[in-house]
């Protein structure tokens, strides 16, 4: 029979208590103050002095700064969250650029690989075929209720790393915290998901411990039926719910964004919001060095999801500019590891065929470079060093400010490095790069090198659909988003190198987008909410604060 202290350690008063200190999303640690104290009975189990969020931020930032690797502090800042789900975003809000790199890329790269040996606590849903006819059952068993947003990864193309199974759950975890930090979606509106149909990841397989489904990944129509299930179990659960897709491969992602963007609310973060982002720098280039985009010839550099997705947008906004659809995508070439994708090439997946232009075949990027004097040149090959010093010089030679974009993520998968790209052009270069570069110096002059961050995108997408609940998301939003961005770009950026503007900005940039969205949403009747007077006073209302509640 349990003695009197243990049965009150069990008591439903008791368990009340601690929640207050363990749960993340209650928890305020020593900033509890002391009527809270008095009314939740926590006097005893707190250090008696009280702290204000500002010291709490000092205290973190303290142990943060003397973490010596960045994996070090992406698992500090990841134990924050699992401790006090407030002051973590007050952090993260606060520091956000010197934070970015380490909540997502490149950090989060690195630790998708080590995932299963820094694993703490589990985040989110994870389902699988050992679960087949249950995964409504399953989201039951998340506890919040107002799902607003989702993001969903099977693990196969974690961003140029590959697959990585179960361990790529970090990556809807590193997004969903964005969508809070960038553009105050509520953290418990967010749902991270993994659906683990397996790994062909032979060293996960041999991994003792891995804790995802071993087999070979799972094809075909079980493939399919799996995702089906989740769809409508989210249909059934959280009706009124984003679906993003992300890091699934080429064999998957497009299809799935096919099947699916005209029957639920969803988008493909690899494909549009990619596109979106790498429109917009274009377009803050263009009035940099004052050209229009239809004069542009474009060379990419990977011929998957996020390459196609970009040369659709910008073909779309070629055509927006006056173009036929035929004389946009004349304007946008693709290489992929066999060379140029051309006519003559056969079996040509239909993504890349309808880039696939009547010209000579070139099997190396340097001979296409030069044979197509491309304006800019775009890297999403997930390969490094591809983009070689002849072929920058090449760039420079037969243009005045050739572009160049290295977009692949994390940093070592990156085409060419800033330094790179500024010394092979002499400086003249516009660059940007997928994962972030350091200022650097070239003859006196300081480039400080724009990011293309799809976190510029995705998050005020994601409020804009939220705020006026769209019941699809379009190819017109993610258009009105880069348009949106770029004219957030100064004249002091330009000086500074940069075709986009600082992170810092990130909060109003996001309300900015978010509202450019619901007036597409509006325009198309796809709009559920009543459309309101002030609709960005609207969008900046129903952004989170990481501020601390009052239990009294």
């Amino acid at each position: 029979m349990p003695d009197k202290k243990s049965a009150a350690m069990q008591s439903p008063a008791f368990h009340n208590r601690m929640n207050y200190l363990y749960d993340p999303a209650l928890n305020k640690g020593t900033a509890f103050s002391e009527e809270e104290r008095d009314k939740l009975g926590l006097w005893g189990l707190l250090p008696p002095g009280i702290n204000t969020m500002e010291e709490q931020v000092l205290r973190v930032m303290g142990n943060y700064n003397r973490k010596t690797s960045d994996l070090e502090k992406y698992i500090f800042l990841v134990a924050l969250q699992d401790r006090n789900q407030t002051l973590f975003y007050r952090v993260l809000t606060d520091h956000l650029e010197e934070m970015m790199p380490i909540i997502y890329t490149p950090t989060v790269g690195l630790a998708c690989q080590e995932f299963v040996h820094i694993f703490r606590r589990p985040k989110g849903i994870f389902v699988s075929d050992k679960n087949k006819g249950r995964f409504s059952e399953i989201l039951q068993n998340w506890p919040n209720k107002e799902v607003r947003v989702i993001v969903i990864t099977d693990g196969e193309r974690i961003l140029g790393l590959g697959d990585l199974g179960v361990a790529g759950m970090g990556i809807p975890v590193g997004k969903l915290s964005l969508y809070t930090a960038c553009a105050g979606i509520h953290p418990s509106w967010c749902l991270p998901v993994t659906i683990d149909v397996g790994t062909n990841n032979v060293e996960l397989q041999k991994d003792p411990l891995y804790f995802g489904m071993r087999h070979q990944r799972i094809r075909g129509e079980e493939y399919d039926a799996l995702v089906d299930e989740f769809i409508m179990a989210v249909q059934e659960n959280f009706p009124n719910t984003l679906i993003q897709f992300e890091d699934f491969g080429n064999v998957n992602a497009f299809r799935l964004l096919n099947k699916y963007r005209h029957r639920i609310c969803a988008f493909n973060d690899d494909m549009q919001g990619t596109a979106s982002v790498a429109l917009a720098g274009l377009y803050a280039a263009m009035r940099m060095i004052g050209q229009k985009i239809t004069d542009q010839k474009i060379l990419f550099l990977g011929a998957g999801e996020a390459g196609t997705g970009i040369g659709d947008l910008i073909a779309s906004a070629m055509v927006n500019e006056g173009l036929s659809q035929t004389e946009a995508r004349q304007r946008c070439w693709f290489a992929d590891s066999r060379g140029l994708v051309v006519k003559s090439r056969k079996n040509l997946p239909e993504h890349k065929l309808r880039f696939a232009h009547d010209f000579k075949d070139h099997p190396y990027f340097l001979d296409a470079v030069k044979a197509l004097k491309p304006t800019a040149i775009i890297g999403v090959s997930g390969q490094p060093s591809t983009f070689t010093q002849p072929i920058l010089a090449e760039m420079a030679r037969c243009n005045e400010r050739p572009i160049v974009y290295a977009l692949s993520n994390p940093t070592p998968r990156c085409e060419c490095t800033a330094k790179e790209a500024y010394v092979w052009t002499q400086g003249r270069a516009i660059f940007a790069s997928g994962s972030p570069f350091q200022p650097f110096t070239l003859e006196g002059i300081t480039y400080e090198p724009g990011q293309g961050n799809n976190a510029y995108i995705f998050p005020g997408v994601g409020l804009g659909v939220i705020a006026c609940r769209a019941k699809h998301v379009t190819d017109e939003m993610f258009l009105e988003a880069a348009k949106t961005l770029a004219a957030e770009v100064t004249e002091d950026d330009f000086k500074r190198g940069s075709i986009y503007p600082p992170l810092g900005h990130i909060r109003e940039i996001s309300a900015k987008i978010a509202t450019a969205v619901c007036e597409v949403a509006y325009e198309q009747g796809l709009a559920v909410t009543p459309r309101p007077d002030d609709l960005q006073a609207f969008i900046k209302s129903q952004m989170y604060e990481p501020n601390y509640r009052s239990y009294v």
